[in-house]
C-alpha cells in the first residue's frame, strides 16, 4: 500500500507544479502542440492515448479526434497508442501541430488470443478457440459473463434456467458429458480457476464478478487446446481476461445505464365465473351459488409481477508510464425482480498493477473483491400436483382461486384458510411468499499475486498465486402471519441462519522457453507445476415455534429447546498436476502441438490417485503455398485437427472413493430418549478414477477478400468413458447403491461461425453468425444395462441422448360409448391414452420416447450498423428442434379441485359439450403424464436492439456515447409457458428441458451513458 501511494502521489505532485510553472512555460522551452488523430479509413478516434515519451506528460484525443498537449521542447518524442491499433511514434521538431494516423494492428485485432498458461498468434492456433470481444458480453445487460457468451459462440449452448435476479445458468460445450458428475466448463478468471453450479432457485457464482471489468473472452472446445489443464478440461474451459493498465494518460471513464423490467408474458387462467362453474362441477354441488355474478375476480398474476428497475454503475481509472501501469475500477450493480420481493445487488472493486523493476523483473495482482446480497423467492418444484402451487410462489399465483381476495379489510394478509370457512386449506395465498425473509449474502475476493524473471534470453519463469474466498451467509425466517388462524399451533414460525465459507488455493509455477531458429523453426516449450487445495465449510442453526415474529431469525434461541437444530459440516480436497506443452512451426505454415498433464486428486481411489492427460494438434497454413498464391480472393486458409484425452472429476465428492459414516435416526434404550447413533452408509472403492473424454476434431479456418468474409467450420466427436455412475444394490447387502465407472457417452457435431465486413466509411456494417449441430447419445451403462428411470417421465436409455423423455401417448378423450381401458384410471370424460401393444390394458409397456431436450441445432446472429456518429446494433439468439415437457401445464390442467386452472380448460368435456382435448371436472385427477404436455421448445429471440450516438466534441470530454437499448425484445415460439428457455432442475444432466412453474423471463428498456476523461 505504501509503494501505491507513493505511485499514485508523484504524478499529482507533478501535475501540482506543472500548474504553478505554466505562466513560464514559453521560458523554459516548452511547446503547445494540436493535432487530430484518424484511422486507415480517415475517421476520428476517440480515446487514443497522446503521452510524451519518457515521461507522464499526456492525454487523450476527444470524440472528434483532437488533442492539445504541453511537451518539453522540440525534441520531445510524441506516442499515439491505442487498443488493437499499432502505437505511432513522432518527434516534435518545430511543428506545433502534428496529426497521427493509426492502422490496425493486425495480431492484436485477430491473430493474437489468449490459451493456457500463454498466448499464440491465432495463424499459429492449432486447437479449436474461439474468442468473444468485451463490447459483445456487455451489449447486453448480464449479470454474469456466461450469459453474455450466449449464441456468440458455436458449439456453445448456454441456458438460463431461471430468469431471477443473479440466476443460474446451464453452460455446454460440445454437449453433455456427464451423468452424475457436472458438465459446466471451468473458468479461469486471471489464471484462478473458478466452476459454476447450482439448482434452479441458487445464484450463479459467477453472477458475483463484474461482466465490465473484462478486456476478452477465449472458449477452449477441443481436447489439444484444453489438455493442458488435463482433469477440469473435459467440459471445455472459458479463459477470462480482465481489463489492465495501460501507459499513458491517465483516463477516468465512467459506463452505466438504467431501465426497467417487465414480464413478457402472463398466462391465461380462469376467471372468477369460470373457476367457480368448475367448483361446482368437481364437488357436484353449489359451492358457490350465484356463480355468474362474480365477474373477473382477482388476477393473481397482476399482484405478484412487477415493473422493476435494473441499474448499473462503473467508474474506472487505469494509466500509468512504461514502468508500472495500473487500472481501478468500482461497479454497483442492481436488479429489481419483476416478481415481488426478489431483487439481487453487486459491489465490487478490482485492483490490477503491474510493475516492470528492471530488464529482467516483472511484479504485479489482480485483487477482485465484491459484496453480493440476493433476496430469493422460490419458484420451480421438482414435484406435481400440489407442491407447485403451495412451494413456488409463481404456482401459487396460477392456482390460487380468483374468488378469493389477497388483503383483509385493515391491509393485513388474508391466508385462504382464513377465508370460505376454511374450504380451501390446500392452496396458499402467493403473496405470502413475499413476506418470507431469504436474503443471502456473499463476500467473494480473487487475489493472483505473480512474479515473472527472464532468466536468460528467451527462457521465463512465472510464478502465480491464487486465492478464491467465498463467504456466504443466509438469513430464513417464515413468518406466523401468512399461516391462517385456524392452522397456527406450537410449531408455526421458522428461522434460521446459515453460514459458509468456501477457500481455494492454487500455486502455479510456469516455465517457458521460446526460440526461433534459422529464421524458419519456431519453438516453445512450456512447463507447469500447480498445486490446488479447497477447503469447504458450513454450519446450520434452525428453530421453530416462536412465540411471535418481531426478532424474525434473530433470537433462535426464543424458540422452545426442543425445537431447535445445529449442524456442521467440513470437507477438504486436493489437486496435484504436472504438466509440459511443445509448440513448434515451420516457416509460419507448419504447426504442431503437443500436450501433455498428469494430474492426482485426492478424492479418488488408491488406486487410481493420478490421471494422464495428452493432446496433440496440428495445422496447416494452406494460403502460404506457393500454389494458392494464384487465388487472390483467399487471404487465409488453414486446415487443423487433433485428438487429445481430458478428465472429469465432478461427479464425486472429497471423499468419494472411501467408506462413509453418517448420523442415524437414533435409538432408544430402557424407554429413553433417543441417543444419536452411527452408521454406514457407503462401501469404499479403491479403483474409482476419473471420467476421461477422448476427442478428435477437424477444423478450417477461411479468409476472403482480404479477411473481410471469414468462416470457422470444425467437425468433433467426444467420448467420455468411464462415468462415474449410482449401481443399486439388493437391500440384503446393507447399502442402497455403490459408486464406480460404469457408463459411457458420445458427443458429435458441426459447429459453423461467420463474421463480414460488408460496408466501411461513414456507412459501415458487420455482421457475425453461428450454428451448431451437436447429436448426444448413451453408449452403455452398469452391467449391460439398457434403461435407467429417472422419474415416472423421465429415462435414460442406451442408444439414445441424455434428456429423453418417455410418456403414455394422448389419444384424446373418453366420449360417451366408449369403453374405459383397464388400467387407465380414468372414465367417460378423462383423458384417454394409446394401448401400444394392444393388449386391451394399460400398462407402463404403453409408454414410449415421446420427446428430447436435445435440440437439432442452436444459433446466434448479430449485426452492427454504423452511419457516421450514429450505432445501430442487433443480437438474435435461437434454438429449434427440442421439446420441453410443461409439467406446470400437467398440474393446472388436471381438475383436482381447489386451484384455478388454465383457461382453456373451460372448454372441458361434457356431455353437451364433447371435448377431445380437456377432461372435465369429474375425474378426481386421473389424469396421465403423457405426450400432451410435450410442447416444442424452438425458439428465435431478439435478444437485444441497442441505438447508440457517439458525439463528436464535449469540452473536457474525450469520448461519450449515449444509447438506448432493448433487451429480450420479442420471442417466435409456439411453446404455451412463461419461457421455452427454462429447466427447473437447473444443472442437472438428466432431466433437462422441464418447466414446473419456474421465474419467468423479463423484458428491459434501458439508457446507458459512457464517458471518457
Amino acid at each position: 500500500m505504501q509503494y501505491l501511494y507513493q505511485f499514485v502521489k508523484r504524478p499529482l505532485q507533478r501535475l501540482f507544479l506543472g500548474l504553478l510553472v505554466l505562466p513560464l512555460s514559453y521560458t523554459y522551452g516548452q511547446v503547445v502542440i494540436k493535432g487530430k488523430v484518424t484511422d486507415d479509413a480517415n475517421q476520428p478516434m476517440a480515446g487514443v492515448a497522446v503521452f510524451e515519451k519518457g515521461s507522464t506528460n499526456g492525454t487523450s484525443t476527444s470524440g472528434s479526434g483532437d488533442y492539445a498537449i504541453t511537451v518539453s521542447g522540440e525534441k520531445a518524442v510524441l506516442v499515439f497508442s491505442f487498443i488493437g491499433y499499432n502505437p505511432e511514434e513522432i518527434t516534435v521538431g518545430n511543428r506545433t501541430q502534428i496529426n497521427a494516423n493509426l492502422v490496425p494492428d493486425i495480431k492484436s485485432l485477430s491473430e493474437v488470443v489468449v490459451v493456457g498458461y500463454g498466448t499464440q498468434r491465432r495463424a499459429e492456433v492449432t486447437g479449436s478457440v474461439a474468442s468473444v470481444k468485451s463490447a459483445d458480453i456487455t451489449q447486453t445487460p448480464v449479470t454474469n459473463v456466461a450469459q453474455g457468451l450466449q449464441a456468440r459462440v458455436a458449439g456453445v449452448q448456454i441456458t438460463q434456467n431461471s430468469s431471477a435476479p443473479g440466476g443460474n445458468i446451464s453452460v455446454r460445450v460440445r454437449g453433455t458429458n456427464s451423468i452424475n458428475g457436472t458438465s459446466e466448463p471451468l473458468y479461469v478468471i486471471d489464471g484462478i480457476q473458478i466452476s459454476n453450479g447450482g439448482g434452479v432457485n441458487d445464484v450463479s457464482p459467477l453472477s458475483t464478478i463484474s461482466p465490465n471489468d473484462i478486456e476478452s473472452v477465449e472458449v477452449l472446445k477441443d481436447a489439444s487446446s484444453t489438455a493442458i489443464y488435463g482433469a477440469r478440461g473435459a467440459n471445455g474451459v472459458v479463459i477470462i481476461t480482465t481489463k489492465r493498465g495501460k501507459a499513458g494518460a491517465t483516463r477516468f471513464t465512467y459506463d452505466g445505464y438504467y431501465g426497467v423490467q417487465n414480464v413478457t408474458k402472463k398466462l391465461d387462467m380462469l376467471n372468477a365465473v369460470e373457476f367457480a362453474r368448475l367448483e361446482n362441477e368437481i364437488y357436484k354441488t353449489n359451492v358457490y351459488d350465484n356463480s355468474e355474478s362474480l365477474g373477473q375476480g382477482v388476477d393473481w398474476q397482476d399482484l405478484i409481477f412487477r415493473q422493476a428497475p435494473i441499474q448499473s454503475h462503473q467508474l474506472s481509472v487505469n494509466g500509468g508510464n512504461e514502468k508500472t501501469q495500473f487500472l481501478l475500477s468500482a461497479n454497483y450493480f442492481n436488479q429489481e425482480g419483476v416478481v415481488l420481493n426478489s431483487s439481487f445487488d453487486r459491489y465490487s472493486l478490482r485492483l490490477n498493477l503491474d510493475h516492470t523493476l528492471n530488464d529482467r523483473f516483472k511484479v504485479g495482482t489482480s485483487i477482485f473483491g465484491s459484496y453480493s446480497v440476493n433476496n430469493r423467492i422460490r419458484t420451480g418444484e421438482s414435484s406435481i400436483d400440489n407442491p407447485v402451487v403451495t412451494n413456488s410462489m409463481v404456482g401459487a399465483a396460477l392456482g390460487a382461486p380468483p374468488t378469493l381476495q389477497p388483503y383483509r379489510p385493515d391491509g393485513t394478509l388474508f391466508p385462504f384458510a382464513d377465508q370460505f370457512n376454511g374450504r380451501y386449506r390446500e392452496v396458499v395465498n402467493p403473496l405470502g411468499f413475499a413476506n418470507i425473509l431469504d436474503r443471502s449474502g456473499t463476500i467473494r475476493t480473487l487475489v493472483n499475486l505473480y512474479a515473472e524473471a527472464q532468466i536468460v534470453k528467451g527462457l521465463t519463469y512465472r510464478a502465480t498465486f491464487n486465492v478464491d474466498l467465498s463467504d456466504g451467509a443466509r438469513d430464513y425466517y417464515s413468518p406466523i402471519f401468512i399461516v391462517a388462524e385456524r392452522d397456527r399451533n406450537a410449531t408455526t414460525g421458522f428461522g434460521g441462519k446459515y453460514a459458509e465459507r468456501s477457500t481455494t488455493l492454487l500455486h502455479e509455477s510456469i516455465l517457458t522457453y521460446s526460440k526461433t531458429i534459422a529464421q524458419h523453426h519456431s519453438l516453445k516449450v512450456t512447463g507447469v507445476l500447480a498445486s490446488q487445495s479447497n477447503n469447504y465449510t458450513n454450519s446450520t442453526a434452525e428453530a421453530f415455534g416462536f412465540p411471535n415474529d418481531v426478532t424474525l431469525n434473530e433470537a433462535l434461541g426464543f424458540a422452545p429447546p426442543a425445537n431447535r437444530n445445529t449442524n456442521s459440516f467440513r470437507n477438504r480436497e486436493r489437486l496435484d498436476s504436472y504438466m509440459a506443452r511443445i509448440n513448434y512451426g515451420f516457416k509460419s505454415k507448419y504447426f504442431l502441438d503437443l500436450t501433455a498433464r498428469y494430474d492426482g486428486a485426492s478424492k479418488f481411489g488408491e488406486n487410481n490417485k493420478y490421471g494422464f492427460f495428452p493432446g496433440i494438434s496440428a495445422g496447416w497454413r494452406i494460403s502460404e503455398e506457393g500454389f494458392m498464391k494464384t487465388i487472390p480472393f483467399v487471404s487465409d486458409l488453414k486446415l487443423r485437427a487433433s485428438y487429445g484425452s481430458t478428465g472429469n472429476a465432478g461427479a464425486i465428492g472429497p471423499y468419494g472413493s472411501l467408506a462413509l459414516f453418517n448420523q442415524s435416526s437414533g435409538y432408544s434404550y430402557n424407554n429413553q430418549p433417543p441417543s444419536v447413533g452411527i452408521a454406514p452408509v457407503r462401501i469404499p472403492n479403491k479403483n474409482l478414477r476419473w471420467e476421461r473424454s477422448i476427442q478428435a476434431d477437424i477444423g478450417l479456418d477461411i479468409g476472403l477478400f482480404n479477411n473481410r468474409l471469414n468462416l470457422v467450420v470444425d467437425y468433433y466427436n467426444k467420448r467420455t468413458k468411464d462415468l462415474l455412475f449410482v449401481k443399486n444394490l439388493p437391500l440384503s447387502s446393507g447399502y442402497g447403491t455403490y459408486t464406480g465407472n460404469f457408463a459411457e457417452i458420445e458427443n458429435k457435431g458441426i459447429e459453423l461461425a461467420a463474421d463480414a465486413h460488408i460496408l466501411d466509411g461513414d456507412f459501415s456494417w458487420n455482421v457475425n453468425a453461428n450454428i451448431t449441430f451437436n447429436r448426444n447419445k448413451l453408449i452403455s451403462l452398469v452391467d449391460n444395462q439398457q434403461e435407467f428411470i429417472v422419474n415416472n417421465y423421465s429415462i435414460i436409455q442406451v442408444g439414445q441422448p441424455l434428456g429423453i423423455f418417455r410418456t403414455f401417448l394422448f389419444d384424446g378423450i373418453y366420449q360417451t360409448g366408449e369403453t374405459v381401458l383397464p388400467g387407465s384410471d380414468s372414465r367417460v370424460g378423462g383423458v384417454k391414452v394409446k394401448d401400444l401393444n394392444n393388449d386391451g390394458q394399460i400398462t407402463g409397456a404403453d409408454q414410449a420416447i415421446t420427446g428430447s431436450a436435445n435440440p437439432n441445432f442452436i444459433f446466434g446472429f448479430s449485426t452492427n450498423l454504423k452511419y457516421k456518429n450514429f450505432t445501430l446494433d442487433a443480437f438474435f439468439s435461437g434454438v429449434q428442434g427440442n421439446q420441453v415437457f410443461n409439467l406446470a401445464r400437467y398440474s393446472f390442467e388436471n381438475p383436482l379441485g381447489q386451484r384455478n386452472l388454465l383457461a382453456g380448460t373451460a372448454n372441458r368435456w361434457s356431455p353437451e359439450n364433447p371435448s377431445n382435448e380437456y377432461t372435465n371436472g369429474f375425474q378426481g385427477g386421473r389424469i396421465p403424464i403423457s405426450n400432451r404436455f410435450m410442447e416444442d421448445g424452438s425458439y428465435i429471440r431478439c435478444k437485444n436492439l441497442t441505438l447508440g450516438y457517439n458525439f463528436s466534441k464535449i469540452k473536457g470530454i474525450s469520448a461519450a456515447r449515449v444509447y438506448i437499448s432493448a433487451n429480450n425484445l420479442f420471442t417466435l415460439t409456439k411453446y404455451t409457458g412463461y419461457d421455452p428457455e427454462v429447466n427447473t432442475f437447473g444443472n442437472s444432466n438428466v432431466q433437462v428441458g422441464v418447466d414446473n412453474g419456474v421465474y419467468p423471463l423479463a423484458r428491459s428498456i434501458l439508457g446507458g451513458v459512457q464517458l471518457t476523461f
